[in-house]
C-alpha cells in the first residue's frame, strides 16, 4: 500500500502551499456517524464566507502519513500526534473550494476530477492504460461545462462518470446519490484511500486561494474528529478553531448505522484483513460479502472489544463513543440537534452563522439528499423499534441521550 499511496500522491502532483500560519478561522463539525452532518455540511458550506472540501479530510490523512494504516502509532481512529503537517495542509488547501463565481474552468475542473479518481479507484487508476483512458474520457465530457448553456451539476456530474466508466458503470453505484444503474455489486476494490458513497468535485466553486486564508472560515466535518482533540489547532496554529457538537438521538442513529453497514456499496472504511484482523460480527459479517474484512464507519479506540460483537452492539457503540470523546474533551461547541435543523433550517443556520462569527446566510437553504441510504424522515428507526427501544433504555444511553438534550419518551425522536 505505500507503493501505491506514493504513486498516487505522484499523479496527483499536488503543490506546496505554505499557508498553514495564515489561517485565522477554523469550524469543526464534531459529531457521531449517521447523526446528518454531511447534510448539515453541505448547506452551510454554501456560505460565501466559508471554503470547504467536498467530502471529508480522512483521504488527506493516508496521503500524508496519518491515520489507522499509515501511522504505526495510531492504533484507531484517534490520532495523538500530527505527522507532516505541511504534506496534510498542501492536499487540504489543494481540494478546498468557495461557492462564488460559476462554473469552474475546464483545466481547473479537470483536475479536481482526475485528483478525486485517483483516490477512489487507486488501485485502477495507477495503471497506465486506464489512466489514460480516463484523461480522454474526462476531455470528452467535461467540454459540455464550457457550453453556452451548460448542463446543470447533477447531469454533468452523471457525465463524466459515464464516460469516465462506460465499460464498467457498475462502479457509478458507488457514488453518492445513486448515479450508477443500481446493480450495487458489493464494493470489493483491491484499494481505496477515499471512503465510498464517493463525492464528485464541485463544479460551480472557485479554487481556493492564498488571501482566502486569512478571510475564509474552513469548514471540516469528519465523526472520526471526535477522537482527535487538538488536531486543528495543531494543523493551523494561528487559526481560532470553533467547534459545533451535532446530535442525533440514538435511535435514528443506530439505525442508520445498521443500514450503512448492510449496506453493499458504502461507508467501507478499513480493511481489516490488512492488519491481520478478521471481523465476526453478528448480522453483518456472515452475511455480506466482504464482511469479514470491512470495518464501516469511524473506528472507535476501544474497537478491539466488538470485532465478534453483534451489530447492534458495535453501531451502538459507534455512537456512544463519539459523544463521550467530544464531551470529555471539554472544547466549548454549539450544540445542534439535527432534528431541529430539519424541521428549523433557516433558524438553526442562523444561529450556527453567528457562533461562527459569519453575516446570515444570503439565501434560503435547500437540503439535498446526501450519503443516504434512504431519504431522511422522521421515525425511520420505527422499523428497528424492538432492536433499538432495549438499547435506548440501557443506564448508559439513557445518561448520553439526557446529556444530549434528549427527553426518555422515545415518541418525542425523530
Amino acid at each position: 500500500m505505500d507503493g501505491l499511496i506514493d504513486t498516487i500522491r505522484q499523479l496527483r502532483a499536488v503543490p506546496h502551499a505554505p499557508w498553514r500560519a495564515q489561517v485565522r478561522r477554523v469550524a469543526v463539525i464534531l459529531t457521531s456517524s449517521r447523526s446528518g452532518s454531511t447534510l448539515f455540511k453541505s448547506v452551510l458550506a454554501r456560505h460565501p464566507g466559508i471554503a470547504s472540501l467536498d467530502g471529508e479530510a480522512e483521504p488527506f490523512l493516508a496521503l500524508s502519513g496519518n491515520g489507522f494504516g499509515y501511522d504505526p502509532a495510531c492504533g484507531s481512529d484517534a490520532i495523538a500526534r500530527l505527522r507532516n503537517a505541511d504534506a496534510l495542509a498542501d492536499e487540504i488547501f489543494d481540494s478546498l473550494t468557495v461557492p462564488e463565481g460559476g462554473i469552474a474552468p475546464l483545466p481547473e475542473l479537470k483536475a479536481r476530477w482526475r485528483k478525486r479518481l485517483l483516490l477512489q479507484f487507486p488501485a485502477l487508476f495507477a495503471q497506465s492504460p486506464a489512466h489514460a483512458q480516463m484523461e480522454r474520457a474526462l476531455d470528452e465530457a467535461l467540454l459540455f461545462s464550457q457550453a453556452a448553456n451548460p448542463p446543470s451539476e447533477q447531469e454533468l456530474q452523471r457525465a463524466v462518470l459515464g464516460a469516465v466508466f462506460w465499460r464498467e458503470p457498475w462502479r457509478c453505484d458507488y457514488y453518492d446519490g445513486g448515479q450508477g444503474p443500481g446493480e450495487r455489486r458489493p464494493f470489493g476494490e483491491a484499494a481505496k484511500i477515499e471512503e465510498p458513497p464517493f463525492v464528485s468535485p464541485a463544479m460551480h466553486a472557485r479554487h481556493f486561494t492564498e488571501d482566502d486564508a486569512a478571510n475564509k472560515v474552513l469548514l471540516f466535518k469528519t465523526p472520526s474528529d471526535a477522537y482527535r482533540s487538538g488536531f486543528y489547532e495543531e494543523l493551523f496554529p494561528q487559526a481560532q478553531v470553533r467547534y459545533l457538537h451535532l446530535v442525533r438521538s440514538v435511535a435514528a442513529c443506530v439505525n442508520g448505522l445498521i443500514d450503512g453497514w448492510l449496506s453493499p456499496v458504502g461507508f467501507h472504511a478499513h480493511d481489516m484483513q490488512k492488519h491481520g484482523v478478521t471481523l465476526a460480527i453478528g448480522g453483518y459479517s456472515e452475511q455480506c460479502v466482504g464482511g469479514e474484512r470491512w470495518w464501516k464507519f469511524d473506528l472507535p479506540p476501544n474497537w478491539r472489544s466488538y470485532i465478534n460483537a453483534p451489530l447492534e452492539e458495535v453501531c451502538l457503540n459507534q455512537w456512544l463513543s463519539c459523544h463521550r470523546h467530544i464531551i470529555d474533551s471539554g472544547v466549548a461547541a454549539l450544540p445542534v440537534r439535527f432534528e431541529s435543523f430539519l424541521a428549523d433550517p433557516a433558524g438553526v443556520l442562523e444561529r450556527t452563522c453567528e457562533w461562527l462569527g459569519l453575516p446570515p446566510m444570503p439565501q434560503p437553504p435547500e437540503l439535498p439528499v446526501t450519503m443516504a441510504t434512504e431519504a431522511p424522515a422522521p421515525g425511520r428507526w420505527r422499523k428497528r423499534s424492538s432492536q433499538l427501544l432495549p438499547l435506548a433504555q440501557r443506564t448508559e444511553v439513557a445518561d448520553m441521550m439526557h446529556a444530549l438534550g434528549y427527553g426518555a419518551a422515545p415518541e418525542q425522536w425523530q
